[in-house]
Order: C-alpha cells, then structure tokens, then sequence
C-alpha cells in the first residue's frame, strides 16, 4: 500500500487544502520549528509488561530518549483520557465522563465547546499541518455526534475511525467521506493501513511547514485480531502472577470486593488468552513504528522530529479478581508508558518526575514555539525535563472517573442489583454507575502515595503507600497519619475544583504548600456544599 507515485485521493486532499501535489516539487528546506509525531496506543499497560513485546518501538524511541517512569492519566477510560490528550484538561473541565455519548464522548457539546481549542488546532493556527489517522474518540461518527462527514476543526488531514476499535470490517472517515474497509489482509489489517497512510503523508505533504502526525492504533484493544504472521507468537506466556492477581480485594470499594475469589479455571484461561492476544497485535504495532522512523531518516527529518509513544489507559488481567479491563483507580490502570525522543533529548534517559496525559498538549504547543499564556489547559509542558532532565516540577496529579452504568437490574445478575455494567457470564461485574471516584496521586521525593474518595453511598476512601506496597494489597485510610489524610482530603478538593493555573498549584509533599484547615467548613455556594460533603467524608474516618 506503499504507492511508487502519489496516490489519487491523496493529491486531491491536498489540492483540497490549497496545495499542489508536492511529489511535483522540489524537496524544500527543512522547517525551524521541530516536527512531532504521537504514537497513541489503546489500552496498552506498563504495570503488567505490557511493553514486553514493542522491542523495536524500546531501541528506536526509548534508546534514543526519554522514559518516564511516572507516567499517568487524568482518567482510566479511553474517551475520557483521549479528551484530556486533546485538550489538555481534566474531565471535570472539558466534561467527557466516560465512553458515551451521554457522558460527553464526541457529543456535539464537546464539539462546539472544546474541539476548537484542542493542541491540535491550535497547532495548526501556528502553522502546522496536521494529520490524524486512527482511533479518535469511542463515540465519533455516530448519527448523533454529527456522523463521519464531522472533521474536527485543526486537521489538514483526517483519517479517522468510525466509533470504537476494530481490526477489520470497519469505516473510516477520509476527510469526512466514508470509505469502507473489509476483512483482507493485505488491504483492510487497520493497524497497517494506518502505518501505509501515515507513510504517504510524508512522502506526499508539504516540505514548506512543520507537521503533527497523531497516530492512533486499535492495538492492543479488544477484539485483539493479530496479524495472520502474529498468530502463534507467545504461546507460552500467560499473564503476570503479581501478589495482587486472583485474590479477594479486602478493604476495597464494593465493585472490587464483588469478585469472585479464586476465579474460576475459565476465567483464568480466557484472561490468559486475552493478554497472549493482546500481546500479539502489538507487534504490528512495534512494524508500524519502524516503518514510520525509517522513512524520517531516509527524508532526513528524523533529527527534527520529536517522537511521543503513549496509551490512553493501562489495563488489568486478573488483579484483585477482576478479569479484564481499565477503569479503576489502581497503579495497573491509571499508570501508562511514555517514550519520548527528539532534538535535544539525550539517548537512553528515564526520569520520576510525575507527568500525566494533561501535560501532552502544553509540551506539544511548546516545542512549536507556542505561547502557552494564551491557552485555558490544565496541563504543565515536560519540555524543560526533556531538555534538561529537571526543573521545578509537580508532586501530585488528579485521577477522576465517572461510573457508566443505568438504574435497572442486570437480567443475567439480578442479585448485583441494579446500576452495574461491564459484566461477565459468572457475574462479576467491571463498572456500575457509583464507581465514581477521585483521586490525589502523589509523587515526591520522599512519599509515593495515593488518597481516593468515592462519591457513594458509603463514603468510601482509599488510602496507599505505594512505597510499601507497590501492589496496593493494603488500604491504609484508617492507619495513615490523621495530619496527611486531612491534607490530602483538602488537596483533593482543590484539585477536583481547579481549572487552568490553579490545577498547579503546589501539593501537600511541596515545600510552598499551605494548608488551611478552615478551607473545609467555609460555605462558599457550590463549592462550600463539595467541600463540606467531602469533609464528612474524611469526619467518617477518624
């Protein structure tokens, strides 16, 4: 699917955007302004190996750059998280909740309040061209999201996914026409024909400006269709056997503690195939990176391009009895990997700095040169650290989520009651519409830490010392020191309040931290009445 000359419907996008077909110019100049490129992954783990299989992604990228080992997103759920990598915002500011379309996911409300502010579009007010291809959001090109023919506005090219991620018999929207793919390999294998498109644009674009490529892969989500020569990779591995795999989630929110302790033999062997599987559609994945950084070097462009390889949430196989998905607010789903290489980024680095899919956006717009004063995000720019590998920098981030699920009874489980979604035959349930949630992650020098409050009926919270207890076995809420957990209730406040600036505000491990504990009895309108429901929440523990 790599064309000799200039494919049709190529030439005429770009004639459409007002350029000529540039296989007919000279090769210009390179640009100043550095060219970046993200690698947005769907669902891919970091806590449970799942950058095992992406050996060529580790020598090409992380190699040659930057690993963060404290990497996280605002939200474990993939429209939510997607929205915070556009936009630079926590949910509670850009209000995608979750994957429907009543939770914001592409709703026409996101479309006329936050699409035009993505990094994105702003990218390419500055002068970038702008190319998608891949997944974009769970809900784009339903009839109620405006269908296929929606093209964001930022994109000079637009390949995009039609809803959620397949591997064959899907749609694409190409500029906003509709082109059907089927089930043949050589043509229709979607993680290919994103590898093959992304390919001619940069054979085919414009030599005259810098570019942003987002590429979108479906792997590793489910169906998890491997490529037919990926079929039989990794017979023998199973997933990983942590301390906290097939056990009882004692302490834990309900939703946990409703698993069924030990899991059934059926259970384990269907886990145990999904994550083979799982690990089979991302060496097409690992191809499509080394086709994408050869074709750089061989145009000379790769010294000039910053590479950004990322997923939107982890995931889980097992742990704490759960069979499979993201969601919760444990290390396995919150915790992503992000490989970074680029000029000025020395080769083979890792930094603990704390960064989260929030700080995308204002690191992209910094490396164009943009002024991020003129931006509303929430989000910090982790240029400095590539650069530099220091700087002031945050101690804590916010995780929030808002359980997807209706007011009726499950008819398979009518014993759950009603609310639950995500259920498997044995009736264990992975969502249910009170699995909402925040949290306070913390990274500093000295306190690895993480304080969750669920918004429930049994006001329940969940403290961990990551330190100890990398596995988060151990809900400590009612053993932490009553000082901290009075900090971290108030940092949560604020964080769940912030908008812009104040979402970098220093937090409770900072040394420009204050503390006032006044802040959870004052009546203040809306924001008084959360922060004195919340501080019953922390009454009720002590």
């Amino acid at each position: 699917m790599c064309y000799p000359s200039p494919p049709a419907w190529l030439c005429l996008l770009l004639l459409h955007v007002g350029l000529l077909c540039p296989a007919l110019l000279p090769v210009a100049a390179a640009s100043r302004r550095p060219n970046v490129v993200l690698i947005l992954t769907d669902d891919l783990d970091v806590s449970l190996g799942g950058m095992t299989p992406l050996k060529k992604t580790k020598a090409l990228i992380a190699d040659h750059g930057l690993t963060f080992t404290s990497a996280f997103v605002g939200s474990a759920l993939c429209c939510p998280s997607r929205a915070s990598i556009l936009s630079g915002r926590y949910p509670h500011n850009h209000h995608v909740v979750n994957n429907t379309i009543e939770g914001n996911c592409s709703s026409t409300a996101w479309q006329k309040t936050q699409e035009p502010y993505t990094f994105p579009a702003l990218l390419h007010s500055s002068g970038y061209q702008t190319f998608f291809a891949g997944k974009y959001l769970n809900q784009y090109g339903s009839e109620d999201a405006g269908g296929i023919t929606h093209v964001p506005p930022g994109w000079s090219f637009w390949f995009a996914l039609e809803k959620n991620s397949k591997y064959y018999n899907y749609t694409l929207s190409e500029n906003g026409r509709a082109r059907n793919y089927g089930q043949n390999y050589s043509v229709d294998y979607l993680t290919d024909v994103l590898a093959n498109i992304s390919l001619d644009f940069l054979n085919y674009k414009s030599n005259n400006e810098p570019f942003f490529m987002m590429i979108a892969t479906p792997a590793p989500h489910s169906p998890w269709t491997a490529a037919p020569q990926y079929e039989s990779s990794f017979q023998n591995v199973t997933a990983p056997r942590n301390s906290n795999f097939n056990v009882h989630g004692k302490d834990k929110h309900w939703l946990i503690r409703q698993a069924k302790t030990p899991m059934s033999n059926t259970s384990i062997q269907f886990l145990d195939n999904a994550f083979r599987k799982r690990w089979q559609t991302l060496l097409s994945v690992d191809d499509l990176v080394e086709k994408l950084l050869k074709q750089l070097q061989a145009r000379g462009e790769l010294d000039n391009t910053f590479i950004f390889f990322t997923s939107d949430n982890g995931y889980h196989t097992g742990q704490f009895s759960l069979p499979i998905d993201k969601r919760q607010l444990y290390e396995f789903d919150i915790k992503v990997p992000l490989l970074v290489r680029g000029p000025g980024v020395k080769p083979n680095q890792t930094s603990k700095a704390l960064v989260a899919n929030i700080d995308l956006g204002p690191t992209i717009l910094d490396i164009a040169g943009f002024d991020l004063n003129k931006t509303e995000m929430d989000g910090m720019s982790y240029l400095p650290i590539l650069r530099n590998g220091n700087g002031t920098w945050r101690t804590d981030i916010l995780v929030e989520y808002q359980g997807e699920g209706v007011n009726r009874t499950d008819p398979s489980c009518p014993a759950l009651g009603a609310g639950v979604s995500q259920c498997f035959p044995d009736c264990v349930c992975e969502d249910a519409f009170n699995n909402t949630y925040a949290c306070v992650r913390t990274v500093s020098k000295d306190h690895d830490l993480q304080y969750c409050e669920f918004d429930d009926a049994e006001v329940f919270v969940e403290v961990y010392n990551l330190t100890a207890d990398p596995n988060q076995l151990t809900n400590i809420a009612k053993t932490i020191d009553q000082e901290i957990l009075e900090k971290m209730n108030h940092r949560l406040m604020v964080l769940q309040s912030c908008s812009g600036v104040s979402c970098r505000s220093p937090g409770v491990f900072d040394s420009r931290y204050h503390f006032d504990p006044m802040l959870m009895f004052r009546n203040q309108g809306d924001y008084g009445h959360m922060l004195s429901r919340k501080s019953l929440k922390y009454n009720s523990l002590l």
